[in-house]
């Protein structure tokens, strides 16, 4: 398997067809994943803000206030008003807002991103990334498009990539029912493919100025395993988050 960035991309605007961009610098094949930033799938979609466009309510105007005392640092009450209009559920309000988005991803400030803009003051996630990787798929001959994003996670330090939209492979691949090197059977072992896709195209995407925003995989083989739709845990089956509510409404 082998990586390589997409080179000489112009910076997104909205409407830009990311698909023709990454066609014209690329020459892909049917079996390449192509792992696109969400910055620049935003972008394309228009999902720049300004903070003028979210009045802050009561609820973010305490958040903000919270926020500010338990860290120190001012918070600006549009902010947490956009955070709340893009999630679903506020799983912690302090030392962070973590929150569950509208498509399922669970991140800090609903990955509302402040920096890489061009215009505005916020860059929202894509509504919908899963559709949004369908669609540039349908421009590519690429079989495969994965949507990325970066966040940390629970006992690590540092961040790494992320899916949170894909389009014609399966989020997980399923070992279940096949045996390890003891002849034990399988029971539990579904690999999350989409995020591991995703992290290894960040270690060529980079961060900052500096980033290339499509990594594309090649020669990556799925194997003769099964699939796994499931790629957002089940409220029902997450231990983290039914622990997160039960401490935070104390």
């Amino acid at each position: 398997m082998e990586l390589f960035a997409v080179p000489d991309l112009p910076e997104v605007r909205p409407g830009h067809d990311l698909a023709a961009l990454i066609r014209e610098r690329a020459d892909l094949g049917p079996d390449d994943v192509v792992c696109v930033a969400s910055t620049v799938v935003s972008k394309s979609e228009g999902r720049s803000a300004d903070l003028a466009e979210f009045p802050a309510g009561p609820r973010a105007r305490e958040i903000a206030a919270n926020l500010e005392e338990r860290t120190g640092e001012k918070t600006d009450p549009r902010f947490a008003q956009a955070v709340l209009e893009e999630s679903v559920e506020v799983l912690l309000e302090t030392p962070f807002l973590l929150t569950e988005t509208r498509f399922g991803h669970i991140g800090v400030n609903a990955g509302i991103d402040r920096s890489n803009l061009s215009d505005g003051d916020l860059l929202l996630l894509p509504e919908r990334p899963s559709e949004s990787a369908a669609r540039i798929r349908e421009g590519l001959p690429a079989d495969r498009v994965i949507v990325t994003d970066t966040c940390g996670r629970p006992f690590r330090e540092g961040q790494r990539g992320v899916g949170i939209g894909w389009a014609g492979l399966a989020p997980g691949r399923d070992w279940r029912g096949e045996t390890d090197r003891g002849g034990r059977e399988l029971s539990v072992a579904v690999e999350n493919v989409v995020d591991e896709l995703a992290a290894a195209a960040n270690l060529l995407a980079g961060e900052g100025d500096g980033g290339t925003p499509v990594v594309v995989v090649r020669d990556f083989e799925w194997g003769d395993h099964g699939e796994h739709d499931a790629h957002f845990r089940e409220v029902e089956t997450d231990v983290v988050r039914r622990a997160i509510r039960a401490w935070s409404s104390e």
